[in-house]
C-alpha cells in the first residue's frame, strides 16, 4: 500500500512537471531529501528514479524555462572550482574503489547547488523551494517527534522511516539539520503566501518546531542539543523583547529537565568530560591523526581515506556504576577505520587544504551576503520587501547552526545543507537582478514619499 501511494504522488508530480518544468526541480529535491526509493519495497526501488528526475530536471530548464532573469553567483563558481578539484582527489584517492561510491552522489550535490540558483528567479519560485525543503524534511521530523513523544528513542535505535544510516535518516545528521530548518518554518508562518498564514498554517508550523527540537531528544545526539543552544542565542538578534526571552527559555528548560530520560541526561553529561566517553575521545584522538596526515598530504587522500587511520585512545575512569564496575578504572584500546565526525577534518583529510580553504570560503562569503541583505532591507518600508530581511536572517541562522553542528558530524557533502546554500544564492541574484533592473534602492533610510507640492502661480 505505501509503494502504490509513493508511486502515484511521484507520478502525479511527474505529470505535473511536463506542464510547468519547474516542479522537476521541486520533485528532485523531494527525492534527494526523502528517498522515497529506499522506502519503497518493490514498485521504484529497482527504478534510478532520482537520477531520471535530475535529468528531467535540467533538460526541462534549458529547453522551456525563461532565460533571460538568469544570473550567476560568485558562489557557483566557487562550488564549480570545489567540484573539479572533488574530481581531481578522487582520481588520486588512497582507496579509489571507496572514493568512486562516495563520488557517485557527491559531485550531483555540488551540480545540484551549482544548477539550483539558476532557476530561483522568481520570489513565488524562492518561496515553492523553501516549502518542499521544509515538508520533505518534515516528513522525517515528524516521524522522529511522534516517535519520542511516545517514549521511543534512543542513540542509535530510533528509527526515522528508514531503518539505515542514509542522508538524513541518521539521527546525529537529522538533529542537526531539524534545528537548523527552526529559523526558515519561522520565517514560512508570517511571510508564506502558497499557503497562507492562518491558524492552520501556524498550528502546523509550531507542531513542526516542537517535533525537530524533540529530535536531539529522541536520538539522544549531543550534536543537536549544541545546535539548540546555538540557535536560541542567535534568535535574540531577531526578538524584540529579550530579556523576557531569555526568561522564558530558561523556565522551558528547567521545567523540561525533569521529564527527559535519564540516558539522555547521562549522555548530555559527557560534553563536559569527553575523555570520559568512549566514542567522544576517539573522535579527539581521529582528529589528531588528521591534522598529522595533512602535514604529509596536503593536498587529501580522497573520499573514505579516513579508513587507513590507526590510533591509540587513552579513556578516563569514570563515577563507580555496580553494574559496570570495568569503567571505574582508565582503559587503553585501539581503533582502525574510524569516521572523521566532523566536516572540517572530512575536508582537511579527504581535499586537504585547498578543500578545505575552498569549501570555507563558500560558507563564509554566504553569512556576509545574507548578513548585507539583512542589513539592507531590515527597515524598508514596502511591503512587498518585508520577506527579503527575514528570509536572509533565517538562511543565516540556519547556516550557522549547522557549521557549528558540522563541527561534531561529518556532513560537509550532506546535498540538503547545499540546498540551502542554493537558497541563498537564489534569494541573492534575485534581489541584485531586481534592483539593477528597477534601478531603485531598498528604503532604508529614505522617508515616507507623499506627493509632490508644486508652488502655485502667482496671479498677475
Amino acid at each position: 500500500m505505501r509503494d502504490i501511494a509513493f508511486v502515484a504522488f511521484l507520478f502525479a508530480f511527474i505529470g505535473l512537471g511536463f506542464r510547468k518544468p519547474f516542479l522537476f526541480v521541486l520533485c528532485f529535491c523531494y527525492i534527494d531529501i526523502v528517498a522515497p526509493q529506499r522506502l519503497s519495497y518493490f514498485l521504484i526501488n529497482s527504478i534510478p528514479i532520482s537520477l531520471i528526475v535530475f535529468g528531467l530536471a535540467i533538460v526541462g530548464w534549458l529547453a522551456v524555462d525563461d532565460k533571460r532573469d538568469t544570473r550567476w553567483s560568485g558562489r557557483q563558481f566557487l562550488l564549480l572550482a570545489l567540484l573539479l578539484y572533488c574530481w581531481m582527489t578522487t582520481i588520486q584517492a588512497d582507496f579509489p574503489v571507496e572514493a568512486q561510491e562516495k563520488w557517485s552522489w557527491v559531485w550531483k550535490a555540488l551540480v545540484w547547488a551549482i544548477f539550483l540558483p539558476l532557476t530561483l528567479r522568481t520570489k513565488l519560485r524562492i518561496e515553492a523551494l523553501t516549502l518542499v525543503m521544509l515538508l520533505s524534511a518534515a516528513a522525517i521530523a515528524i516521524a522522529g517527534g511522534i516517535k519520542t513523544a511516545a517514549g521511543g528513542g534512543g542513540y542509535g535505535t530510533l528509527q526515522l522511516l528508514l531503518n539505515e544510516n542514509y542522508g538524513l535518516y541518521e539521527g546525529s545528521i537529522m538533529s542537526a539539520v531539524g534545528i537548523s530548518i527552526i529559523p526558515l518554518i519561522l520565517w514560512y508562518r508570517r511571510h508564506g503566501t502558497i499557503f497562507p498564514p492562518d491558524w492552520r498554517v501556524n498550528l502546523f508550523c509550531f507542531a513542526l518546531v516542537f517535533a525537530c527540537v524533540l529530535l536531539p531528544i529522541g536520538t539522544q545526539a549531543r550534536t543537536g542539543l549544541v545546535c539548540l543552544v546555538i540557535l536560541a542565542g542567535l534568535s535574540l538578534r531577531a526578538v524584540k523583547h529579550r530579556f523576557l526571552y531569555v526568561a522564558g527559555a530558561g523556565l522551558l528548560a528547567l521545567a523540561a529537565i525533569p521529564f527527559l530520560p535519564q540516558s539522555f541526561t547521562e549522555r548530555m553529561e559527557t560534553i563536559q568530560n569527553h575523555k570520559s566517553d568512549q566514542s567522544a575521545s576517539t573522535r579527539v584522538a581521529v582528529w589528531a591523526w588528521t591534522w598529522e596526515y595533512a602535514k604529509d598530504n596536503p593536498f587529501g587522500g580522497g573520499f573514505e581515506a579516513y579508513m587507513q587511520n590507526h590510533v591509540r585512545v587513552e579513556k578516563a575512569a569514570s563515577a563507580y556504576d555496580p553494574n559496570k564496575p570495568q569503567e571505574a578504572e582508565p582503559t587503553v584500546y585501539e581503533e582502525k577505520g574510524r569516521a572523521y565526525h566532523s566536516s572540517y577534518f572530512e575536508m582537511l583529510g579527504e581535499q586537504g587544504y585547498p578543500g578545505l580553504t575552498l569549501w570555507l570560503l563558500l560558507h563564509l562569503t554566504g553569512l556576509i551576503q545574507m548578513e548585507r541583505l539583512r542589513r539592507r532591507y531590515l527597515k524598508t518600508r514596502r511591503g512587498e520587501e518585508q520577506w527579503i530581511a527575514p528570509l536572509a536572517t533565517a538562511l543565516q541562522h540556519g547556516h550557522i547552526t549547522y557549521l557549528i553542528g558540522s563541527l561534531f558530524v561529518g556532513i560537509a557533502f550532506q546535498p540538503f545543507i547545499y540546498m540551502m546554500l542554493a537558497l541563498q544564492m537564489g534569494l541573492s541574484t534575485y534581489v541584485r537582478r531586481r534592483e539593477r533592473e528597477a534601478g531603485w534602492r531598498p528604503l532604508t533610510a529614505r522617508p515616507a514619499q507623499v506627493p509632490t507640492r508644486h508652488p502655485v502661480a502667482q496671479a498677475n
